[in-house]
């Protein structure tokens, strides 16, 4: 997928109703994993992504900051991100459990 070409989200449209669900991916264009919800709203939230699993189950949820995502919107105006974590960097991180 070329990435270069989709619409970068502007710091409005980083809320829990825009990014929750969204695929992210690593480097290569891997799915790494998706988000599962967010913490705050604005540039010190904390994305929770899924890694992992299968539907939803199995998946390990991890915490990482929302500056180290860069969201956008495909041709079709689906949401997703991009990271430079593997799947396995992603995977050794500590699990993230919600207070």
């Amino acid at each position: 997928m070329d990435h270069s070409r989709h619409i970068r989200l502007s710091s409005t449209e980083l809320t829990p109703d825009i990014l929750n669900g969204a695929t992210i991916y690593g480097p290569g264009d891997e799915t790494v994993g998706s988000v599962s919800h967010v913490h705050g709203i604005g540039p010190t939230s904390l994305i929770v992504v899924d890694v992992g699993g299968f539907l939803g189950i199995g998946a390990k949820p991890v915490a990482v900051p929302l500056n180290q995502l860069e969201f956008m919107r495909d041709d079709s105006g689906g949401v997703h991100a991009l990271t430079t974590w593997t799947k396995d960097e992603l995977k050794a991180m500590p699990e993230h459990t919600d207070p």
